[in-house]
């Protein structure tokens, strides 16, 4: 019997005047963005819960075309990304992954907002928490998703990074 090969996650570390990202993608495309300055254990964590089974290799130059354009957008000379995404979560998880995807760039949206555009208006906690779990940052663009009342609130990468963020893609919004 032949022994089924494991999937390979492959990862590498993508500095910038900020810090450190950890990047990681699959043959099937990017798989996990990381927090800036949260080191490797973060993602060893996140591979351990939701892509246990995987096999992590360090290969910068099989992520290189993933990190070209997160480096393209973190320099304000992208707007969209073009790159293949290979997430995996619960269905309720992978539609509000692919609405967040519809927020246009500089602007922002509510909870609330999102619960409406999916037709539950009452799941705004919901949307919060399967928002909470998008494992690529910055390219699904949970960090456009703010409270009802405007104010930053969660983000995985930390309300600092999630306010560099929104005031990179709109420099005269007060956040």
């Amino acid at each position: 019997m032949k022994s089924e090969q494991k999937q390979a996650v492959y990862y590498g570390e993508m500095n910038d005047k900020n810090g450190t990202i950890y990047v990681a993608a699959t043959d099937k495309g990017l798989c996990y963005v990381g927090s800036l300055n949260e080191g490797i254990n973060e993602l060893k964590n996140w591979i351990d819960k939701k892509r246990s089974g995987t096999t992590l290799i360090e290969n910068v130059e099989k992520i290189r075309p993933y990190m070209v354009q997160l480096e393209e957008y973190l320099k304000g000379k992208r707007k969209n990304f073009d790159i293949p995404i290979d997430v995996k979560g619960t269905p309720f998880q992978e539609m509000i992954w692919n609405e967040l995807q519809r927020i246009p760039y500089g602007e922002t949206a509510s909870y609330s907002d999102i619960a409406n555009n999916i037709g539950t208006p009452t799941a705004a906690r919901a949307v919060g928490t399967a928002i909470g779990a998008n494992p690529v940052l910055i390219v699904v663009p949970c960090h456009r998703v703010v409270a009802k009342n405007g104010n930053l609130t969660g983000f995985r990468g930390g309300l600092p990074m999630k306010e560099k963020l929104l005031i990179l893609e709109n420099p005269k919004k007060k956040f």
